[in-house]
């Protein structure tokens, strides 16, 4: 039996729908990461496992219970599981020690003594041990998730279930909690992660969900997202992708104007100047090849549309250049073209990969990799 099971999970705010229909389920031991962009429902999905969010549609499946049932004793099946927020929420007038002993001792009826003893066990793995009579307010943010982890565990949870639980966190501290989530993970506990840290997601992750347009739009194992994404979007996501986009309609165009925002472009995503001078000289090149090969001289009206993808993760790009007219390859060998004929063609074999040509419906269509 799965520990947990979602079918047709359905969530909306006001007009958003924000959960269009999930179904899956979780096995034991399994370490299940869940990424994707902003507002794409990652941390909703996680709220309404725990009911903290209401399903508007839907069942929900805890170790065999169905936390959405009429008159369901919701408390009781939240005890099976642990929730580790972005914010560590321990409470200001506790110390460490009470924060960690008071859901046991009143919820579990565990004696004091054994849950002090359970409490000291679990800071000592997590190498805080000298703070349990501190307060939270004297800690670091890195402490204080690393105690909040470790309040989750003193409820023998059967899931682990951790909303983005360092994105509240300085840089610095990331890697304390990370370190802890890794060592829970090789306890082979069942976890369910929401995160942006993808190195993290890769290591730790026995499955990959990515959330897109309100479903999962892809899952697979780590080494089938992160190494051989299938569909467009996640694609995108993984590698980082960053898109510019340029339309020229006129024989006599603004070539400074469409270098400059290039350069913008490049200054934004922290491309070298060198590479961003490649990027220019490719469009340049390339663009007065299908002017002078697509065009009469005497036509003044032009259709040009450059589109560049540049992959931050890889720091690759790739330019598809779609141009009507005539049909023309740019770079195709031709046996009475000479270097002093086309240096610019010459130049751009030399710089780009990959190339591709075709023309369909009257349009050329361009491709290459730099």
């Amino acid at each position: 039996m799965s520990i947990i099971e979602i079918r047709g999970l359905r969530k909306s705010f006001g007009d958003l729908q924000v959960l269009k229909g999930i179904d899956f389920s979780v096995e034991e031991g399994e370490r299940i990461v869940i990424i994707g962009g902003s507002g794409c429902g990652k941390s909703v999905f996680l709220r309404c496992i725990e009911l903290l969010e209401v399903p508007d549609a839907g069942n929900i499946f805890v170790d065999g219970q169905e936390i959405t049932a009429p008159n369901v004793n919701i408390d009781k099946i939240r005890q099976s599981m642990g929730m580790v927020y972005q914010r560590f929420n321990l409470f200001s007038h506790m110390t460490v020690m009470e924060n960690l002993c008071i859901a046991p001792t009143k919820l579990l009826k565990m004696p004091q003594d054994e849950a002090e003893k359970k409490a000291m066990e679990l800071l000592s793995t997590v190498g805080l041990a000298a703070k349990a009579d501190a307060y939270p307010a004297v800690l670091s943010g890195g402490q204080q998730q690393r105690i909040a982890i470790c309040r989750s565990l003193m409820m023998n949870p059967k899931v682990l279930l951790f909303d983005e639980p360092t994105s509240a966190l300085d840089p610095t501290m990331v890697g304390e909690v990370l370190a802890v989530m890794r060592m829970l993970a090789k306890r082979n506990l069942t976890m369910i992660i929401v995160t942006h840290e993808m190195n993290f997601a890769k290591e730790v992750a026995s499955k990959i969900l990515f959330f897109a347009d309100g479903v999962i739009y892809e899952q697979g194992t780590p080494e089938e997202i992160f190494d051989n994404p299938k569909r467009e979007k996640t694609i995108a996501f993984i590698q980082r992708q960053k898109f510019f986009h340029y339309e020229i309609f006129e024989r006599r165009f603004d070539l400074m104007e469409m270098q400059n925002k290039i350069q913008l472009f490049a200054e934004k995503y922290g491309l070298k100047s060198k590479y961003t001078y490649r990027l220019q000289l490719c469009c340049e090149e390339t663009i007065y090849e299908m002017i002078n090969g697509c065009y009469d001289e005497d036509e003044k009206n032009i259709s040009i549309i450059i589109d560049i993808t540049y992959a931050e993760a890889i720091g690759k790009s790739e330019f598809k250049i779609l141009c009507k007219g005539k049909p023309h390859n740019p770079l195709a060998e031709s046996d009475e073209e000479s270097f002093e004929d086309n240096i610019g063609m010459t130049i751009l074999r030399n710089v780009a990969g990959d190339f591709e040509y075709s023309y369909e419906s009257g349009v050329n269509v361009i491709g290459f990799k730099l």
